[in-house]
């Protein structure tokens, strides 16, 4: 024995004795070792997870890239909605100052053919009165002292209306009458005014 081996307790003292577990009947030596996979086998299992590996790439990139495109469809579509707001409100004023421009450039047209032809504002002043029923009624019909000049022998034959000339109180001059038409027509609305 050396000086190693007497220091050491766990020094082997005689010849080597291979120890076994228990209830296994013989050594692992003893057993055949599986033979290797053939080149086919290999293959075979590299296109298998070759093809694993790809299906659960495109699931994934498929899942990602739509979302990126949801992303990006949110993004645009905001921004066209940042478009249209301000032209939809655009148009709501262009629509109204067309509305106006129509209202003045009708008021100077048809101001110039009331003073032209008189009997065209007497005709309106009749109608105004039979829709009013002027028949069941006394009426007092007050006009602008300019126009009761022009007026009087026009009307002079209404029967139950008398005609005064005094200051109005009640604002019946074309540009108020056209105003009234272009709120009515404002607001009936945009799909009301569409033939």
């Amino acid at each position: 024995m050396s000086a190693l081996a007497a220091d050491n307790p766990f020094a082997p003292t005689g010849p080597a004795v291979r120890w076994m577990a228990p209830g296994l009947a013989t050594p692992m030596q003893d057993l055949p070792l599986p033979s290797p996979p053939s080149v086919e086998e290999l293959q075979a299992l590299e296109a298998a997870a070759h093809a694993e590996g790809f299906a659960r790439g495109h699931a994934e990139g498929l899942a990602a890239g739509q979302g990126e495109v949801r992303r990006m469809i949110a993004q645009i579509e905001g921004i066209l909605d940042g478009f249209t707001r301000p032209l939809a409100r655009l148009d709501g004023e262009v629509a109204d100052a067309l509305a106006d421009l129509a209202v003045r450039i009708t008021g100077t047209l048809l101001g110039r053919e009331y003073h032209a032809d008189p009997t065209l504002l007497a005709d309106l002043v009749r109608e105004a009165l039979d829709a009013v029923g002027s028949g069941s009624r006394e009426m007092e019909l007050r006009l602008h002292p300019d126009d009761f000049g022009v007026l009087a022998p026009h009307l002079a034959g209404l029967d139950g209306v008398r005609l005064v000339s005094e200051s109005v109180r009640i604002d019946g001059t074309l540009a108020a009458r056209l105003q009234c038409v272009l709120d009515a027509t404002l607001a009936a609305g945009p799909a009301d005014r569409n033939p």
